[in-house]
C-alpha cells in the first residue's frame, strides 16, 4: 500500500504565502510521478502542478503558473508546493497524488486518471 499525507494548509491573507508538504510511504518514491490538485466548495477537482519521478520535468496549471512551484525531496519521500502571491480563488482542498512511472508511458500527468494513490487532503483558505 502507497500512503499519501498532506500537511501545511491553514488560513493566510491575499498575497501570502503557504507551503505544502506531502509525506510518502509504503512504495518505491523516487519511482513516482506526483501531483497536486484541489476542489474548492462546489466546484470539479482540478490540476495544479506535477512533478517527474527526478524532479527534472513540471508544469503548472496556468492559473497558478509563476505563483506556485513543485519540488521533490527523494531522500526525505516528501513532494512540496510553494504558494506565493495567493489569492482568495485558490482556496480549496489540496491534495496530492501519486503514479509509478514504471508502469506508464508519461512521467508526468495534468489528468487525475492517471493517478493510482491520493492523500486525504489539506485545507487552504485565503482571506481578502
Amino acid at each position: 500500500q502507497v500512503h499519501l499525507v498532506e500537511s501545511g494548509g491553514g488560513l493566510v491573507q491575499a498575497g501570502g504565502s503557504l507551503r505544502l508538504s506531502c509525506a510518502a510511504s509504503g512504495g518505491t518514491f523516487s519511482s513516482y510521478g506526483m501531483g497536486w490538485f484541489r476542489r474548492s466548495l462546489g466546484k470539479e477537482r482540478e490540476f495544479v502542478a506535477t512533478i517527474s519521478w527526478n524532479g527534472g520535468t513540471t508544469y503548472y496549471a496556468d492559473s497558478v503558473k509563476g505563483r506556485f512551484t513543485i519540488s521533490r525531496d527523494n531522500a526525505k519521500n516528501t513532494v512540496y508546493l510553494q504558494m506565493n502571491s495567493l489569492k482568495p480563488e485558490d482556496t480549496a482542498v489540496y491534495y496530492c497524488a501519486a503514479f509509478d512511472s514504471r508502469s506508464s508511458i508519461v512521467v508526468i500527468s495534468t489528468t487525475d486518471h492517471e493517478y493510482h494513490y491520493w492523500g486525504q487532503g489539506t485545507q487552504v483558505t485565503v482571506s481578502s
